[in-house]
């Protein structure tokens, strides 16, 4: 079973967002996307200045595949996680925490609403 933290929202590609209080977005990988993924080697996320949902906006690497990462949302892009790019197992050991690809500033922010909440990607997990 993964670890579906509550405070956040999810999308049907295995991306996670947590809202935070100054209205920005952090988004990464949930913690079944990277389980499945297996051991990362390599995270790049794209250097462009915005995101527009559904789009890839990079992809990680692990020793069995290359996956992408899709965006969950519109939003401009603040913050790219440099960490990751030096210790992309950060990814793999805290998904939800020090793991996560980066920072946003929602352009749409109604989108939000159309994520899954916890329990409804739980449900989406077991139908897979």
């Amino acid at each position: 079973m993964s670890n579906i933290p509550d405070n956040l929202k999810y999308s049907k590609e295995h991306e996670w967002v947590e809202v935070r209080d100054d209205g920005t977005v952090r988004i990464g990988v949930t913690d079944y996307a990277q389980s499945s993924l297996g051991d990362i080697v390599y995270v790049d996320i794209s250097q462009s200045d915005e995101i527009a949902q559904g789009d890839s906006i990079g992809n990680i690497e692990s020793v069995k595949t290359v996956s992408d990462i899709y965006a969950p949302i519109d939003g401009d892009i603040i913050n790219i996680n440099e960490a990751i790019n030096d210790d992309p197992v950060k990814v793999n050991d805290d998904p939800y925490g020090e793991g996560y690809l980066l920072e946003v500033k929602p352009t749409e922010p109604s989108q939000l609403d159309d994520l899954l909440d916890a329990k409804a990607y739980q449900e989406l997990l077991d139908s897979l």
